[in-house]
């Protein structure tokens, strides 16, 4: 998990971390994207955490919103 994702969490409930990690995790994931020292993973984290906080409960969904907002940029 990059350190932005985990300073961002870190005051949630369990439920809603593990909704938000396996959301980033499926987005690095389906983007070919190594959690690490890659830039582009603070940008997934900021996406999926931005979605996340609309009313898309599923991790899945959330996953595939992100995918589509950051192949718009």
């Amino acid at each position: 998990m990059c350190n932005y994702l985990r300073m961002q969490v870190r005051n949630m409930r369990p439920a809603e971390i593990d909704r938000i990690v396996t959301a980033y995790e499926r987005t690095l994931h389906a983007l070919c994207v190594r959690d690490g020292d890659d830039p582009l993973t603070e940008t997934i984290a900021k996406s999926v955490i931005k979605i996340a906080k609309t009313d898309i409960a599923d991790p899945a969904e959330i996953s595939a919103q992100a995918i589509r907002e950051l192949r718009i940029r």
